[in-house]
């Protein structure tokens, strides 16, 4: 039991507006839209994926031939006659011999089809046939074994033509397919073979997975961020292009006329979830959208239009704020009211790159604020610091929002819980007439019961510095759990379950109980902040050089102590190529060899290193306690662009600092790492390259925030405890008058710091309620060990 402390909430006393701070981003990772939040049953229905989405697939993945009885086909891939120019791709099945029928049958994603008894399911198809027009063409619902749960039939023409009819389904199997067959003679042409579950979300046809997206609805965010992330920007300047960068214009209008794309996640993209059904989605769960767009820079491939082409690209912005926001007069708006949504969108944020860094981005995002501000001035611009939470890029971001005037800067990080408990004051020194803070990613490595504890900390302080944080949004939002790019995710699925994580339901608490305005809250009384035992005052340990996916010399390898000026030869030369595996300890973090080790509080650790063959540069370990607790730099790290600084911390990997760096082959640099107590400066050739602290956390007695709901006048108080005690405290509203409060308490507890939700145990960790009443403005409460509790207090 820790020491009892009192934690005063001053009603009268409002401070700076919370806004719409909490939101969700929604990005086409780990297959979020097709075979996830994308209704669509069917996989590859149109016969377009190709290997520039995948190496592996092709026209038929995902389709299987289907010969019954004695019949006989050929399956092709065809495109001489495409139903529409930009759906180019189509299936012929020629009918070599009848039998009892000869056709395709889907396979669905995860592990097939999901039927479910009773439920019924809207089949479309475009279709035509050279001959046999009085043969019908056979839809059914099947199981592996060939059960039939559903049947219908069609007669098709010799022209192309769109087919529709809703298939009953007789039982229940989540690993159905979709088979379409025939008889008769001559060829039988297919495209666009559609299944979609007649009950989607808000009942849409062609519309979205009902439980996923209830979901989404179920959290009552204040925004959704779209459609990404990496997939804007990645890819070709050609808007005709396959691998083009994200085009919003390509994605709206009938789904046969939208184009294929290559996914940068390495999948295929339908654009079936497209802009209007993104402000659609917007609208029905009551979040403002925000739509964010390229700039005509892709920074991993370094394809740039050139400043006097930019023109188009901006018009796409303007157009798209139209689309939004205009009425049905307008020409962007007209073409909205025609596909379906007569009443504006009304749009107030729009971002402007995502991820950027390097020049090029900054120099044409200034032509874009400029544009869009004098023609809607009311929007507000989202600037980009790239993925780093500080070093060179970050701060350029930074300076390019001051110079411009941007309305917010969008910061991205993945961390170790470590580095969020530790980095909870991050932002009280940020100033209110800055643009603001929109944490537009954000999470801590895993989805653990701890993990979502630490983020329910560190969003306390988000709240806690609402003059300068405006908006946040966890990242990413879904995972299907057969098509993983990125762990960790808020929301898990398959193709008939899905579940909120930990996190999930520490972003519903905050954002059901948001609140309107900070109030002043101070806490006393409490046991002093838990400093760290371990290593806190240096980086000490063993001593490494690496490499990863290249081969480097290292030599002169030294030690130097900077407060007595000893130094020691640590070794002379050690080259680290693929012939040495048996001297070399293999990770994902590539090859590296142990050269020292130091229990110096400030040293410098040098050497001279030339890259002989390979993409990347150099790797120089220091304060390494294990292989789940160091510090590394990376100079020349991805595609030999950044020079970075990383802490391990229980096996999770916080980037301290990033700077543009790249290393040339055969030239020898002069590496330096400096340390001082948990300062780390970096040098090549005596040039300061970097500089950062590895703060080990302090953990608070308790994480508070406080503020008032106008609406209802409730005052909302939440509260984290991530220590392993119990910590009483008493809760006053010191200048509250009343004889009776009512509050309602929502609380996670109880749980192992390795908890988890599962498809098996979906609400295992769930926040409870309960009711209380005092007679008096306050209230005695323990907050149990690794909890996260919010009180929100009604006056009477």
């Amino acid at each position: 039991m820790s020491k009892q402390g009192t934690i005063s909430v001053v009603t009268k006393e409002w401070g700076a507006a919370l806004g719409d701070m909490f939101g969700i981003f929604f990005e086409d990772i780990n297959h979020a839209a097709d075979g996830g939040l994308y209704a669509e049953m069917i996989r590859n229905r149109s016969f377009e994926f190709d290997p520039i989405d995948r190496s592996d697939y092709h026209g038929l993945t995902a389709w299987d031939k289907v010969e019954l009885g004695e019949g006989k086909s050929s399956i092709v891939v065809e495109q001489t006659d495409p139903i529409h120019p930009r759906n180019t791709h189509y299936v012929a099945v020629e009918i070599i011999a009848p039998g009892e029928g000869v056709g395709i049958k889907n396979l669905g994603f995860n592990s097939g089809l999901p039927y479910r008894e009773s439920e019924t399911y809207l089949f479309s198809m475009y279709a035509r046939r050279s001959t046999s027009f009085d043969e019908p063409i056979v839809v059914t619902l099947e199981g592996i074994d060939g059960s039939v749960y559903g049947k219908a039939e069609m007669l098709v023409t010799s022209e192309w033509a769109k087919y529709e009819v809703v298939l009953a389904c007789s039982a229940t199997d989540f690993c159905g397919r979709l088979a379409v067959v025939t008889r008769g003679t001559g060829t039988l042409f297919l495209d666009m073979i559609s299944l979609f579950p007649t009950k989607t979300f808000r009942g849409r046809p062609g519309g979205l997975r009902e439980d996923v997206a209830e979901m989404l609805a179920d959290l009552k965010p204040k925004f959704m961020r779209f459609p990404g992330g990496c997939l804007i920007h990645d890819g070709s300047l050609n808007a005709e292009d396959r691998n083009a960068m994200y085009r919003w214009k390509n994605t709206i209008g009938p789904v046969e006329q939208r184009p294929p794309r290559r996914n940068n996640w390495h999948y295929h993209q339908t654009l079936g979830l497209g802009y209007l059904e993104y402000f659609q989605l917007c609208e029905d769960i009551g979040a403002k959208p925000i739509p964010i767009l390229p700039a005509g820079y892709d920074p991993h491939h370094q394809r740039i239009v050139p400043i006097d082409e930019l023109g188009p690209w901006i018009d796409d912005a303007l157009d798209l704020i139209e689309f939004a926001s205009g009425d049905a007069a307008t020409e962007w708006g007209s073409v909205r009211a025609q596909l379906g949504h007569s009443e504006p969108f009304q749009l107030e944020y729009i971002g402007i790159g995502n991820e950027e860094v390097g020049e090029p981005f900054f120099e044409r995002y200034a032509y874009f604020h400029q544009a869009i501000k004098a023609k809607y001035p009311d929007i507000k611009i989202i600037n980009s610091s790239g993925p780093f939470a500080a070093g060179g890029e970050y701060e350029r971001g930074w300076q390019s929002a001051r110079d411009n005037r941007s309305d917010y800067v969008d910061e991205h990080y993945y961390m170790s819980p470590d580095w969020m408990l530790a980095h909870y004051h991050r932002y009280d020194s940020f100033k209110a007439d800055d643009p603001k803070v929109f944490l537009g990613e954000y999470a801590s490595w895993g989805n653990t019961y701890y993990n979502a504890l630490v983020e329910a900390a560190f969003m306390i302080g988000l709240e806690r510095n609402a003059h300068a944080v405006g908006l946040a949004c966890y990242a990413p939002l879904l995972c299907n759990a057969d098509y993983v790019n990125w762990k960790p995710d808020m929301i898990w699925f398959n193709n008939h379950q899905v579940f909120g994580t930990a996190n999930y339901y520490v972003q519903q608490l905050f954002m059901h109980h948001q609140g309107d305005h900070l109030l002043r809250i101070e806490s006393e009384g409490f046991a002093t902040p838990v400093q760290p035992a371990r290593n806190a005052d240096r980086l000490e340990g063993k001593l490494l050089v690496g490499a990863n996916l290249n081969a480097c010399e290292y030599r002169d390898i030294r030690i130097i102590n900077l407060e007595t000026g000893e130094e020691r030869l640590l070794v002379d030369q050690i080259e680290i190529s693929d012939s040495e595996e048996d001297r070399i300890h293999t990770t994902q973090l590539g090859r590296k060899m142990v050269v020292g080790e130091t229990n110096w509080t400030h040293y410098s650790f040098r050497t001279k290193a030339t890259k002989t063959e390979g993409v990347r540069g150099f790797i120089l370990y220091f304060g390494h306690l294990d292989e789940a607790n160091f510090a590394m730099w990376e100079v020349g790290s991805f595609h030999n662009q950044e020079s970075m600084i990383h802490a391990m911390s229980s096996g999770m990997r916080s980037c301290l600092t990033q700077n543009l760096l790249q290393i040339e082959l055969n030239v020898e640099y002069e590496l330096e790492v400096r340390v001082e107590g948990r300062k780390i400066r970096t040098f090549i050739d005596g040039t300061l390259i970097s500089e950062t602290e590895h703060l080990v956390p302090v953990i608070e007695p308790l994480y508070c925030s406080a503020s008032m709901e106008e609406t209802t006048g409730d005052v909302i108080v939440k509260v984290v405890n991530v220590q392993d005690v119990h910590v009483p405290a008493q809760l006053q509203l010191t200048d509250a008058h009343t004889d009776k409060l009512t509050i309602e308490i929502y609380e996670l507890s109880g749980h192992a710091l390795d908890a988890v939700n599962s498809f098996e145990a979906p609400d295992n960790i769930k926040p409870q309620h309960r009711s209380m009443q005092t007679s008096t403005n306050q209230v005695n409460y323990e907050f149990t060990k690794h909890s996260c509790t919010v009180f929100r207090i009604r006056r009477g």
